[in-house]
């Protein structure tokens, strides 16, 4: 089992979909890295020999922010929203959906469970 970036990808999968098991890299980023290292998408995991995964790894950590450092900076970034009070960070802290959508019904996931109010 290759393990990149902190994440043991399964072994089984090509290695275009197992990559982006890990934080940060999507589909997309996972076949421009395929690209930049020279790995032929049809690969499996455990085909992959030791050179290549350490090719991968080295790229990724040069060239892409993942995982750890990622997670950091979002809530770092909403961490920030929320300290200088803007709209977004209000919503972030009050728990309520950030993006514009409607709370009147729906909004559930952000909001919990329901609160009846006013019932006699």
């Amino acid at each position: 089992m290759a393990r990149i970036a902190g994440v043991d990808l399964p072994k089984n999968k090509r290695i275009e979909y197992a990559l982006p098991y890990v934080y940060g890299i999507g589909l997309t980023t996972s076949r421009k890295i395929l690209d930049a290292v020279g790995i032929s998408y049809d690969k499996r995991v455990y085909e992959l020999t030791e050179d290549e995964v350490a090719a991968i790894n080295k790229h990724i950590r040069e060239n892409y922010m993942v995982e750890g450092d990622l997670r950091r900076k979002v809530a770092m970034d909403i961490k920030a929203l929320m300290d200088i009070g803007c709209y977004r960070g209000l919503r972030h802290r009050r728990g309520l959906p950030v993006r514009g959508q409607r709370t009147k019904t729906n909004a559930r996931t952000r909001k919990g469970k329901k609160k009846t109010v006013g019932a006699k």
